[in-house]
Formats: structure tokens, sequence, C-alpha cells
């Protein structure tokens, strides 16, 4: 059934009920009833029944559930290694290299340290979850330390995971977008995939707008009167926002008696990032049928292997070594390990919903054809020379309506390169379009999966952490949009 225009008011309601009373929940559960009130055909009670199926099956999706497994059990990570110590032993080292740095050049810790977040997180570039939450747990105490305001972590965290990991694709995202361009007859992906990166300028520009305000200091818009917050009051949070973690999980208790070491928090979280990478070659190994080396077996292993469960498998393994340390240490006990990881899924349920809403108002889009009507409203008037700009706008609008760039990828990749095919184009120039676009609408949307981890990982107020990270987004977008228009004209 063709929904028209309808197909595109639930997410923008949603969106505008977020911004609007910053309660996320409701305005996503809005959201939800009203796209199954208008596939039900404007009668409530068959929505509303619809709404709860439509929750409950997201379940159905393997990568959904994962995903949320995922979330969760990160809750019970955050707690063990703060619980060992782990946390304040990091801490302790990272303030010792602060009072360095002081002592040669008064007033650089604050930036030193924010440029040591970003780094970080294009580091991690396997996977934008493990990305997020190490950036946020890593730094979260220090950035507090400092005085930076918990916006700024989270725009940090946000703006080097998903750019990174577009821009290096040696990970499930990579190999997610070359199962797209092989649906789409391209007889080498990777190559392409590869080609398109010197034009995806967004997040070429969003990473070099993060290093621009951290060295020249200067932020704007909401982020500047949050930084004047922090200076002035020494609040790192606005006043009656609620950050996305809750106290017991970001200020959980350490055990007494025992000796702060920074590789009880280590450790497990570089196990956790080395086990992403071995998960993908693992999950995907068997689906190499031709291969001429080890490392080409395991480089085509890493393209065919699941994301969501090399995620899922990644903090699980974490898990037991930071039990198997801590064990060996005596600094707990079974008992006390399982306590402490039904405490943390416990913490981090908000997360899971929030979560599940995300996923299921995506499902509804995706049956309303939200994205695909989009598409199809504009590619009759389109002309070449502005193919790769409009390309980027409707990716990103779809990615900013429905909270997800992997499903702009899955709408867009149909429609832009068979667009391309008719009208000419580059066909790398329009890949790289697509994918920057589904990135730029991500960063600016409240609902979000990759936002809405990174304002969990650095315990921000998420409504706080979209209005301050937007100014900069915008930025990004409208030169990437420019640049599109000028490359479409002259080249």
């Amino acid at each position: 059934m063709d929904y028209g225009f309808w197909s595109v008011v639930p997410p923008i309601v949603a969106i505008i009920l977020a911004l609007r009373t910053k309660q996320v929940y409701i305005a996503l559960v809005f959201g939800i009833w009203f796209s199954w009130l208008i596939i039900k055909g404007w009668n409530p009670l068959d929505g509303t029944l619809a709404m709860i199926e439509g929750m409950v099956n997201v379940f159905k999706s393997e990568g959904n559930t994962r995903t949320i497994m995922f979330s969760a059990l990160v809750g019970a990570l955050l707690i063990f290694i703060q619980y060992s110590r782990g946390v304040e032993g990091f801490i302790n080292k990272l303030n010792k290299l602060i009072e360095k740095v002081e002592k040669k050049q008064t007033g650089y810790s604050r930036v030193m340290v924010q440029l040591l977040a970003t780094i970080t997180g294009l580091l991690l570039f396997v996977e934008t979850s493990i990305s997020s939450l190490t950036v946020g747990t890593l730094y979260r105490p220090v950035f507090d330390k400092l005085k930076i305001p918990r916006e700024k972590l989270a725009y940090i965290a946000d703006s080097s995971s998903a750019p990174s990991s577009i821009l290096i694709p040696f990970n499930a995202w990579g190999a997610f977008i070359m199962g797209l361009l092989l649906t789409q007859g391209i007889d080498k992906p990777f190559s392409v995939m590869i080609s398109s990166i010197k034009y995806n300028f967004y997040p070429l520009l969003a990473i070099a707008i993060v290093f621009i305000v951290i060295l020249t200091k200067k932020d704007w818009g909401a982020m500047k009167k949050a930084e004047k917050r922090t200076k002035d009051t020494g609040l790192l949070m606005n006043e009656g926002s609620k950050p996305m973690v809750s106290d017991a999980v970001t200020s959980f208790p350490p055990k007494e008696g025992i000796k702060a070491k920074a590789y009880n928090m280590i450790v497990p979280l570089l196990v956790m990032v080395i086990m992403m990478p071995v998960n993908l070659i693992y999950t995907g190994w068997n689906s190499v049928k031709t291969s001429t080396s080890f490392l080409d077996h395991a480089s085509q292993a890493i393209g065919n292997g699941s994301g969501s469960s090399s995620v899922l498998y990644a903090v699980i393994t974490s898990l037991l070594v930071a039990m198997l340390m801590y064990f060996v240490q005596g600094i707990m006990k079974p008992k006390d390990a399982v306590n402490l990881t039904l405490k943390g899924i416990s913490e981090l349920m908000p997360l899971a919903l929030l979560m599940l809403l995300a996923f299921a108002i995506g499902d509804a889009c995706k049956e309303l054809e939200t994205g695909v009507y989009v598409a199809n409203a504009t590619k009759e008037w389109l002309s070449p020379e502005l193919l790769p700009a409009i390309v980027f706008v409707i990716s990103s609008f779809i990615a900013f309506s429905t909270g997800t760039s992997w499903g702009t990828f899955a709408i867009m990749m149909a429609i832009s390169i068979p667009m391309a095919n008719i009208h000419g184009a580059d066909i790398t120039l329009i890949v790289a379009a697509t994918l920057g676009g589904g990135i730029f609408g991500d960063h600016c949307s409240p609902i979000s999966d990759t936002s809405i981890i990174s304002s969990m990982a650095s315990a921000s107020d998420h409504i706080d952490h979209v209005k301050t990270q937007l100014p900069y987004a915008l930025i990004g977008g409208i030169v990437t949009t420019l640049l599109y228009l000028v490359i479409g004209f002259v080249g």
C-alpha cells in the first residue's frame, strides 16, 4: 500500500516531540503508535495492538536481539571495571600524565585529554558501539575532573566513532556495504568502496571539525552554553538533565582494601576490542569459498562476518576474562560476579528499552516505506549535476527520520546506484554521497542508536547531546552539500 506523505509524518512527529519535551521514550512510543495507526487504516484499537506486536517482532531479528543484549551486558562490564579499581588505576596514570603536561604548559591538559579521547575513538574503528563505549568509559572521570561538560564527551565519542568506521571499512560496516554493492551488480565492491572514500566528505569534515573545536578552544551554539555553564557553575550537565546511565553504573563503589591497577580496566576493554575482528573472521570463515592464502581467507571472512554476533561475543569474552582476572587476584568470588552482572544489566535496562523502541520505529518506517517514498518523490526531476548533492540530502533525511544509517544504506543503494547508471554519473561519487548522508542524518537524529550509545557511554542527557552536536554536524553537512554541487557542475 502506498501511504504517500503520511509515511514521513510519524518519524518527524517523534523527532519534534523528543526535541521539545526531552521525553525520548514517550516520543518514540507515540511515533511507533502513530505509524501503526496509519498502517491499520486509522483504527485506534488495531493500531495499538499492532504497535505492541511490532515491538515484540523486534526480537524476530537476531541482529536486533544481539544488539539489545550487548547494550545490557555493557552495564555489567562498566560495573566490573569500577569494582576492581581498574578505572581508578587508569585515572591515576592519566592524572600523572596531565600533571607533567601542566608543569610544561599550563591549561593544555584540557586540550590534551580531548585529543586523546578523539584519537582513541578513531583507532577503535572495528565497531561504533565499542568505540563510543570505550571513549565514554575511559575518559568520563577525567573529563569530569577537568570540568569538561558531559555533552562535549558525548560529541567526541559520537563524532569519532561512525566516521572512522565508514572511512576505515575493515569491519562489519564494510561487509554490509560490500553486500549491498554486490546486489546492485557491482563486480568489484571492495575497490568501489575504497575508491569512494576520497569523496566521502562528511565523515572527513566531522573528524576535522572535532580537532578544530578542540585545538582552537572555540565552541558555538548549545555547546558554547554548556562550556560556559560548567566553567561558571561546575555543573557537568544542565539542571534537570537525566544522564543515560544511573549513578550506580557511573560511580559504582569499588572494592575496599585492594590496590588500584589500570590493567584491571585496560585488559578487559582491550580483549573486547581485539575480539571484534577475531569474531568477524570466525563468523565469516565458512562463507569464504575460494582464497589464495590464509590472510586472503581471513580478509574475506571479515567481509562476510556478522557484526552483531561479533559485538555480543566480544563483550561476553571480555566479561569472562575480567571475571577470571578478578578471581585470581581475589577481588571477587563467583557470587559477587553474578550479583554485579545482574546489577549492571538492571541499571542498563533503560538503554535496552530505548534500543528496542529505536528498532521498533525503524521497522514501522520500513512498513510505511518512508525511505522509498522520499527517494521516489525526487528521482524524476534529478539532473546528473545535482545527483550527488541530492543523493546526500535524501540519504541524510532518511537517516534523520529513521535513526539508522544501516537502514538508509540498504534503502538508498538500491535507488542511487541505478540512478547513477541512468545518468552516467561516477559510481564512487554516488556511493560516497549515500554513505556520507547516512552518517550525517544519523548524527542529527535523536532516535539514532549510535547517538543513544554515545550518550549512554558518556553518561550525558541524550537530548542535550543531540542539541549540542547538531550545529557542528550541520556545518559539516552544509559544506558537504556545497562540495557535491561544485563537483557535479564543475567536475
